[in-house]
């Protein structure tokens, strides 16, 4: 599913009433909340799990055009981890 569908189905859980800009507002508005919250700290979305910042450490690594070794700096990045409710309705 892309950011469109995703608007797509937003706007047809919000009702029939909703426009499309509606919709696509209130998902940047989540988007936008989630990202600033990660940059604080964790989000925890009950029932559908967390968004949290992860350390990854510097590595050594491989070119892939040349197979020559580097070096790759230490980095934060984003992790999710779904809620079992969110496991169990796999």
């Amino acid at each position: 599913m892309n950011k469109a569908q995703l608007i797509e189905a937003v706007q047809k859980n919000l009702g029939g009433d909703t426009s499309k800009r509606a919709a696509s507002d209130a998902l940047d508005a989540v988007l936008t909340a989630i990202a600033k919250g990660v940059k604080a700290g964790n989000v925890q979305l009950i029932g559908f799990g967390t968004f949290k910042v992860a350390k990854r450490a510097a590595r050594t690594g491989r070119n892939p055009k040349t197979g020559a070794a580097m070096k790759i700096k230490a980095s934060k990045t984003v992790r999710f981890v779904a809620s079992s409710a969110l496991k169990n309705s796999l």
